[in-house]
């Protein structure tokens, strides 16, 4: 998974903030992802490559309404807010109603390395909705996570996603193989 000039690499971090990761629902492997992505930010920061963090709001009023304590990301994340760009958006898709896609752009990004939550919603839209706009998603096939459902276990949601995404919609790395 090695990266150049020619193949420019960005880090997107989706949704790890406080009301999903701290919410009633414990989220599968929960430390462990945590540490990845805080293993990814640090392998970004240091190749100078952009890091973006999104978080999922709602309505003014609601809950999740921007700026509330649901919405912030989790404090155990080493955000910079002075290099990073956290970004808010409504709908499972990252680069929908945001300005993503041209920040990606502006930066001479190609491929966009994808990690967080949730598996089954943002993070698998995003990674599908990634090729229409010409980016080429990776996603971390050890750095995203979600929470048992009544039907589903989260390690096996987990598991599908990366074997359903891998191939058609992006390409599958580890934390330890990602290069930026």
């Amino acid at each position: 998974m090695l990266s150049s000039a020619f193949n420019r690499r960005a880090l997107l971090i989706v949704d790890m903030q406080v009301g999903l990761f701290k919410g009633g629902e414990s989220p599968y492997e929960g430390s462990r992802i945590l540490a990845n992505i805080n293993r990814l930010i640090a392998k970004a920061r240091t190749a100078g490559a952009p890091i973006f963090l999104a978080r999922h709001t709602g309505p003014a009023g609601s809950p999740i309404a921007p700026g509330s304590a649901l919405t912030q990301l989790l404090p155990e994340l080493n955000v910079d807010a002075e290099r990073d760009t956290v970004f808010d958006k409504m709908r499972p898709n990252c680069f929908m109603g945001t300005g993503l896609a041209q920040w990606l752009a502006d930066a001479g990004v190609v491929e966009v390395a994808i990690a967080g939550m949730k598996t089954e919603y943002c993070v698998d839209t995003t990674c599908r909705a990634a090729p229409d706009l010409g980016l080429r998603p990776v996603l971390v096939e050890d750095a995203h996570t979600t929470m048992d459902t009544p039907v589903l276990r989260a390690r096996d949601i987990v598991a599908h996603h990366n074997r359903t995404l891998n191939g058609p919609f992006a390409t599958l790395a580890r934390t330890a193989d990602v290069r930026f």
